[in-house]
């Protein structure tokens, strides 16, 4: 298994886990936190802490996607060869393109 495809594995688990813990949030500052305890200014049962994780856990995610992304992209590039180029080495040159005339196009019926 190459390194590329350990990061797109890790990649689309951490995107899963991050839109799980988007959803679960409320817009509106409800969400998870606001199932566990009373009015707004009563914060009984850790139900801050809970709107905290989720907040910290969000930014974490989004910053190990950002550099779970990054590290895939050095690691494709890393693992090309820059000289498997045919235009670049001039081995081989490119296919000329077919002159195409009006008068082989089929006329469309009006």
């Amino acid at each position: 298994m190459s390194t590329f495809s350990i990061f797109l594995t890790l990649i689309v688990i951490v995107g899963f886990l991050l839109i799980v813990v988007v959803m679960v949030q409320n817009p509106k500052g409800g969400g998870l936190s606001s199932s566990f305890g009373g009015g707004g200014s009563q914060q009984v049962g850790g139900v801050k802490q809970t709107s905290d994780f989720l907040d910290k856990s969000t930014w974490a995610l989004a910053t190990l996607l950002l550099v779970l992304i990054l590290l895939a992209n050095s690691s494709a590039i890393g693992s090309k060869n820059v000289g498997e180029s045919k235009l670049l080495d001039g081995d081989s040159a490119p296919a000329p393109i077919e002159n195409t005339n009006s008068t082989d196009l089929p006329e469309m019926n009006k």
